[in-house]
């Protein structure tokens, strides 16, 4: 079974939550004898170009490197290359790239689309990209002859809207062995267990800079780590780093990957994530797979995940989510409560699980 992927930027090391779901998921379908190629776009990658990576074959394709023309544009070249080579399924994820779901089935490519979360609700997009990716999220649940959806809510969405049933497959997560070494959170000045982190790109709606505000009001000598950085610099992310600079006690690492991030996971005493607008929040998962103590907005996606109550936050109540922080510095996490997290990850966002699930809509179709 040959299948072609499109509508991630690349992995492995890419920001963003849809490239790591791509990392974990399609090296996992490989080993159940899937054959699977990536279209990645070149201005995200690091020369020289991975042609494989644990199986998963690479196309390399240039595109713009401007947010308004990269996917789309991007996405138009897969959809031409996968008919040229003759998928057996074409893999399209988020509802931007499923614009062009109508030309890969008028090409004759059956389609499985994965449905991330309502792109259009990000603060980021104008007026006219979220009318375009309005269109694309119908386009995609009105011809993909599959529909996969990463939440209970996406689910409940692509019903009312569209009268079509989905597979709810969620993200995952891996159970980590925490890392003992703590060379580079001592480098960036950070100490074990004496700092929040929070993971994320500098976006708006992921709600740093009402973190930061926040973490500004405490009377702690923790610091507040964020991992992360901007796709496109942008008059937020440049704005939100200023305050960052201006804030005692607030570390900005960049975008980190690989045992960087796996330290900063493993000696956090509190994990934050603040955002207005979730998918699936991957980070949040993984954070609960290291057992840490969190804070996370109220939303529904956040709530989906099934917290203790306390451990919400009302969104954008800067007061609020001070107030919260104050507590779980204070408090922490028993014992118990965290092997209650690693559980709840282990019986909900296994990526071994995910993977079957996935192939099973695959063979569905062949």
């Amino acid at each position: 079974m040959k299948v072609f992927v499109i509508g991630t930027r690349g992995f492995p090391g890419v920001q963003g939550g849809v490239e790591k779901h791509c990392e974990e998921l399609f090296p996992r379908l490989v080993s159940l004898g899937v054959e699977v190629t990536v279209f990645t776009r070149t201005p995200y990658l690091s020369k020289p170009y991975k042609k494989e990576w644990r199986g998963v074959k690479f196309i390399n394709l240039w595109c713009p490197h401007k947010k308004s023309l990269e996917a789309i544009s991007h996405t138009l070249l897969g959809v031409l290359v996968a008919s040229a080579k003759s998928s057996d399924i074409l893999h399209c994820n988020a509802v931007g790239p499923s614009l062009l779901i109508p030309l890969a089935k008028a090409l004759g490519l059956k389609v499985v689309m994965t449905h991330h979360g309502p792109e259009y609700e990000r603060a980021k997009w104008g007026w006219l990209a979220k009318k375009i990716l309005r269109l694309g999220e119908k386009w995609g649940c009105k011809y993909a002859d599959e529909i996969i959806v990463i939440s209970p809510l996406i689910k409940k969405l692509v019903k009312e809207k569209f009268g079509r049933e989905a597979h709810l497959i969620p993200n995952g997560a891996i159970i980590p062995k925490k890392r003992d070494k703590t060379d580079y959170i001592e480098r960036i000045g950070l100490i074990p267990e004496k700092y929040i982190l929070s993971v994320a790109r500098f976006v708006p709606e992921k709600g740093l800079r009402e973190l930061i505000s926040a973490f500004s009001n405490l009377h702690t000598n923790w610091k507040l780590a964020i991992a992360g950085d901007a796709d496109h610099e942008t008059p937020y992310s440049k704005n939100l780093k200023e305050i960052a600079k201006r804030t005692p006690g607030v570390i900005l690492t960049g975008f980190v990957t690989g045992s960087p991030l796996e330290e900063l996971y493993s000696h956090a005493g509190l994990f934050v994530l603040p955002s207005y607008y979730e998918g699936l929040p991957i980070a949040l998962i993984e954070a609960l797979s290291y057992g840490l103590s969190v804070v996370v907005s109220d939303i529904t996606p956040n709530r989906e995940v099934t917290l203790p109550e306390g451990r919400y936050f009302k969104v954008g109540d800067i007061g609020d989510l001070a107030r919260k922080m104050d507590i779980f510095l204070k408090a922490g996490l028993n014992e118990k409560e965290r092997q209650a997290q690693i559980q709840l990850v282990k019986e909900r966002y296994d990526w071994d699980r995910i993977a079957g699930e996935t192939c099973r809509v695959y063979r569905s179709l062949c």
